[in-house]
């Protein structure tokens, strides 16, 4: 793919980018409602922004960083509101007939990421899932590419111990 000196149209963004992004919040939100919700607002918000950016070479990993706070706020939301109501945080509990998730392997997978850290689950996801290389990672994340590399290092030695009980 090729890097541009300036960044390209907005509507080249959307279309080289969205399927990624949205597979990526997908992958977050794990609620496909919240996932096009946040996709929506997502873009939005890169719209508004756009004429302040400056350079396409950071343009995919400030898209995943405007998606991961999204992301971020929905949850503080929710918990902050699931607070009024209980004392505790709501539990994760996934769907147990996912898309491509049916079996029982994929689904002790799946609660094995949804367990991990959150610093963790994002690198993670964005490297397995988005393809980011671990500059990207840290971009997205406002972190050191070794600190990136390490909670992606982390997750996998997590998920394999997770995977072997």
């Amino acid at each position: 793919m090729a890097k541009f000196a300036i960044p390209p149209p907005f509507d080249e963004a959307v279309r080289r980018h969205e399927g990624e992004l949205m597979r990526y919040l997908m992958r977050t939100t794990r609620d496909r409602e919240d996932a096009l919700d946040l996709f929506q607002e997502m873009w939005l918000r890169a719209y508004r922004a756009w004429p302040r950016l400056t350079s396409a070479e950071g343009l995919r990993p400030w898209l995943y960083r405007i998606a991961t706070n999204l992301c971020l706020n929905r949850t503080r939301d929710r918990m902050r509101r699931a607070r009024v109501i209980a004392d505790d945080p709501p539990e994760f509990d996934p769907p147990a007939t996912a898309a491509n998730g049916t079996n029982e392997g994929v689904i002790h997978l799946r609660n094995a990421i949804a367990g991990l850290p959150r610093k963790q689950r994002e690198a993670f996801v964005m490297r397995k899932f988005g393809g980011l290389d671990y500059d990207e990672i840290a971009l997205a994340l406002a972190c050191s590419p070794e600190s990136a590399r390490a909670g992606v290092y982390q997750a996998l030695k997590k998920l394999r111990a997770a995977t072997r009980s």
